[in-house]
């Protein structure tokens, strides 16, 4: 009888022997897509400006690198160049073989047009335009500098070591995973943040950009372009202690298809499929784990 073992779905999702680095995994999605890669074998340098958060996530979560995965706290900074450069000099130390992945999930939201939003009576065209003139040109620039400016300067950085990753690494195919939204892709503004949802928007096109650029390296660019799941930016905190967000509480995914908001279940899914050996036939694409938003509301997909 044939033997179809390599079918198996330990064996297809396994991330045994691959090296990541999740930016912004000490929390929410981050925190997710790292623990789903850590439990399928894999090493994961997780990132952050808070470096004591992430060495507590490391501690509690991460394994030995035998019975599971690894996790490695790096604290640094993407808004600017120096704190990638650091980043990617730290992490080039502990990984000289290269990296396999590398996960843009690191960003922020929130603006000064979103408080009240949603009781403006957008048919004044005073009461409407001083609702959107609260946020500031500098809200805008610390949204777009993190969610776009600092995934490319962060994905530039890091390429050297994916290249060096897909020569050590036997039949995978090194990658970026950017991290978007739905608010990228939906013909809403999510309560008024205009900006969180042009950055996101921003980033689905430059994922694409750099999927068909990146090509003579042969590196991958996929993006998963999450619904409402719990994190910080939804949640408003995270526990101390798990360092876990919680929306059971709040009507917040309620009202999508699914009828609930997104798992760390449902993140762990879509992490798996594109960033373990399951996935290394696909370059440019993204996935919607959203819970029907998408397509219950006017979107552009």
């Amino acid at each position: 009888m044939a033997d179809h073992t390599h079918l198996r779905a330990s064996e297809l999702f396994s991330c045994k022997g691959l090296t990541a680095v999740v930016t912004g995994g000490g929390t929410g999605i981050g925190l997710m897509q790292t623990l789903a890669l850590v439990e399928n074998g894999a090493k994961v340098f997780i990132t952050s400006r808070n470096a004591e958060k992430l060495q507590d996530v490391a501690k509690k979560y991460g394994g030995d690198g035998q019975s599971k995965g690894q996790i490695i706290p790096v604290a640094g900074d993407i808004s600017n160049k120096e704190g990638i450069a650091k980043l990617v000099s730290e992490i080039e130390k502990q990984a000289p073989n290269g990296i396999n992945v590398l996960f843009n999930n690191a960003g922020i939201a929130g603006e000064g047009s979103r408080e009240g939003y949603e009781d403006v009576n957008k048919e004044d065209a005073k009461a409407y335009s001083q609702q959107l003139l609260k946020s500031e040109f500098s809200e805008w620039n610390d949204i777009l500098n993190t969610n776009v400016v600092g995934q490319y300067f962060t994905a530039s950085a890091f390429i050297p070591l994916l290249s060096a990753g897909a020569k050590s690494t036997k039949g995978y195919a090194s990658q970026i995973i950017n991290v978007s939204s739905i608010s990228g892709l939906m013909k809403s503004a999510s309560g008024g943040q205009f900006a969180y949802a042009a950055s996101k928007a921003s980033l689905v096109q430059m994922s694409k950009v750099l999927a068909q650029e990146f090509l003579p390296l042969k590196i991958r660019v996929n993006q998963i372009a999450p619904g409402i799941f719990p994190s910080e930016m939804t949640a408003g905190d995270s526990d101390e202690h798990t360092h876990k967000s919680d929306l059971s509480d709040t009507e917040k995914g309620k009202g999508l298809p699914a009828g609930r908001p997104g798992k760390e279940e449902d993140m762990a899914a879509a992490t798996l499929y594109l960033a373990s050996y399951a996935g290394v036939f696909v370059n440019g694409q993204f996935i919607a784990p959203d819970g029907g938003a998408t397509v219950a509301s006017p979107s552009s997909i």
